[in-house]
């Protein structure tokens, strides 16, 4: 017998668009920059910085064979980050084909602050949760 539990009717997700100064670094080089942030906030979530794939320097990502489901986004495709040895390994997901309540966040990726050199907004580094 399968059972499935029910979604979090407290649950939420908030997006907003933004125009901080989003950059991500890794072994001294820039990797995304944008100024064209989606802010996506979610219930026991830190605060998400999706950034337009046009903004990331996609040459230097690949995509690995890691994927997550979120019973809210959809299933999260990762992708590594190359800088000449330095691999940072599942640094940024993304949301290839959401559920249509999050369409909003396709097109769009997300770095772990957790797993670059530096994640800066507007200057500021964001908190390694």
């Amino acid at each position: 017998m399968t059972t499935t539990r029910p979604l979090d009717t407290g649950h939420r997700i908030d997006v907003r668009r933004g125009t901080q100064h989003v950059r991500i670094e890794i072994a001294g080089e820039v990797i995304a920059e944008s100024r064209r942030p989606l802010i996506l906030e979610e219930t026991r979530c830190p605060t998400r910085w999706y950034l337009p794939r046009e903004d990331v320097r996609l040459e230097r990502l690949e995509r690995t064979t890691t994927r997550t489901h979120c019973p809210y986004k959809g299933d999260a495709t990762y992708w590594s980050v190359s800088i000449g040895d330095r691999v940072a390994a599942d640094a940024a997901w993304s949301y290839e084909e959401p559920l249509p309540e999050r369409d909003d966040i396709r097109g769009h990726l997300c770095f772990y602050s957790s797993r670059v050199d530096a994640f800066l907004v507007d200057g500021q580094p964001v908190g390694r949760p």
